[in-house]
């Protein structure tokens, strides 16, 4: 029980379950060819993007091409990262059967291995989200972001420790995704982590290769101005991925909790636990496809392997399911999630913390009045309909 749960039952949660399963079911049950469609038509574009800003960065030392092809292969990295590599290593269009386009085969534009991304992002993190001790995604092993986080004097750093880290942020995910931790603990060896290390060195080492020599090489004199087009191009990427991340997972009012949570935790408090561990962030259409529909942290959370282009349409669902049981829905526009992420990262960047936090995430709970009265009705009335 959280303060945000503590009116539910067994019985409400296991509701909440039963409507969330049917909304999947209904969504899964209608893929189809416009969804196929929708996902090649992407792939089209940001390849498009791609090819553009390379050919505008062979003639790099004319200024007007060099702000352009950045500009529009910064927009293809963004692309490919969010809405297609992201969600396609997480299996959601393996239901097409297209060998190009299916978790196993598919191989992003990172210097992380899908392998290793997908191991510690799709099971660990969606398995154990906002789990103390489980979820290692809580501060990356490198900012306190959850005042339960132990203090330590590195951590009053950690204001410019998250803009370094914003800045090479595909590094930085590359390397959490090895668990050097393990070594640390003595868990594992080095040994033990050479063939992770070396697949993502190899992998390190094609990317550099193709974005700092080969294309750079095929512009001739432009060959330092096309490098740094590319370079500007990963860092637009890098930032933004960073700043669509940390608005879905760290503003003030999402919630973290112990591992006991996971005892006997049934598919239905799991649903609960995804809700409450996510925020959405609210734009436009064009915003939710630069951000891969992560936007819909909190859908992609309960459901990570449906496709993306449906998060928006199950999205006012969730968000009445929410308002129906007394639970929140964090969501909000992008400078204020943002906002709440920095003040926190400052804020737990010195001891303590727990008062501060804690009364802002209270701001974002519903009248807990409200909703017990509306559970009643629901009680004394029929069930809520599961679809």
């Amino acid at each position: 029980m959280t303060p945000s749960t503590a009116h539910l039952s067994t019985e409400d949660i296991e509701r909440i379950g039963a409507e969330l399963e049917a909304m999947r079911d209904e969504v899964m049950s209608s893929l189809g060819e416009a969804d196929a469609q929708y996902i090649r038509r992407v792939i089209k574009t940001q390849r498009g993007l791609e090819i553009a800003g390379r050919i505008m960065l062979l003639g790099a030392l004319f200024p007007p091409a060099f702000v352009l092809g950045t500009a529009s292969l910064g927009v293809a990295k963004i692309l490919e990262n969010m809405e297609i590599g992201h969600n396609v290593l997480h299996g959601q269009w393996d239901w097409m059967r297209d060998p190009e386009i299916h978790s196993t085969t598919w191989e992003w534009d990172a210097v992380s291995t899908a392998e290793g991304w997908q191991h510690a992002h799709n099971y660990l993190h969606h398995t154990y989200t906002n789990v103390h001790g489980k979820d290692r995604d809580i501060g990356y092993n490198l900012l306190r972001i959850d005042p339960d986080q132990p203090w330590a004097p590195h951590y009053l750093f950690q204001f410019l420790s998250n803009a370094g880290l914003a800045l090479i942020f595909e590094w930085g995910i590359a390397m959490f995704d090895l668990e050097i931790d393990e070594v640390q603990r003595g868990e594992k060896t080095w040994a033990d982590k050479k063939p992770a290390i070396m697949g993502m060195l190899r992998k390190a080492g094609k990317q550099m290769l193709k974005d700092y020599v080969v294309f750079p090489a095929l512009s001739g004199p432009s060959f330092v101005p096309a490098a740094v087009g590319g370079l500007v191009a990963n860092l637009m990427r890098n930032v933004w991925g960073h700043a669509v991340i940390f608005c879905g997972h760290f503003p003030v009012e999402v919630e973290t909790f112990d591992e006991e949570r996971l005892e006997n935790e049934s598919q239905a408090e799991w649903y609960v636990r995804q809700m409450l561990g996510s925020a959405n962030i609210e734009g436009s259409t064009l915003l939710h496809i630069m951000t891969g529909n992560l936007s819909h942290q909190i859908e992609h959370h309960l459901f990570p392997d449906m496709p993306s282009n449906h998060y928006a349409r199950i999205a006012p669902q969730v968000r009445d399911l929410c308002r129906r049981y007394g639970l929140p829905y964090h969501s909000g526009p992008m400078w204020k999630q943002y906002g709440g992420v920095l003040w926190k990262i400052a804020r737990l960047s010195f001891p303590g913390g727990h008062e501060a936090v804690e009364k802002r995430r209270r701001r974002g709970l519903p009248v807990i009045g409200e909703a017990v009265a509306t559970l009643r009705r629901l009680r004394d009335g029929a069930a809520p309909a599961a679809a």
